[in-house]
């Protein structure tokens, strides 16, 4: 298993528009400069009133598939 750590900021109202399906998907950029797309409705246990705002941590299987995103900090 790898797992990829990034930092995020993405607005109450962006994320709506991404969670209604304007965009159902989200761009991060990890440290280490590598492009994840992700699921916005993973990010939903993590929506505040100001968004989802914070240091996480995604981890992948031998599939490069999703497994556990973390809120780290």
């Amino acid at each position: 298993m790898k797992s990829y750590t990034f930092s995020v900021y993405i607005s109450y109202q962006s994320y709506l528009n991404h969670y209604s399906g304007a965009a159902s998907t989200v761009v991060v950029v990890t440290d280490n400069g590598l492009k994840l797309q992700l699921p916005a409705s993973r990010f939903r246990p993590f929506l505040s009133q100001l968004g989802v705002k914070g240091r996480f941590r995604i981890t992948v299987n031998n599939q490069n598939r999703l497994d556990v995103l973390e809120r780290i900090g």
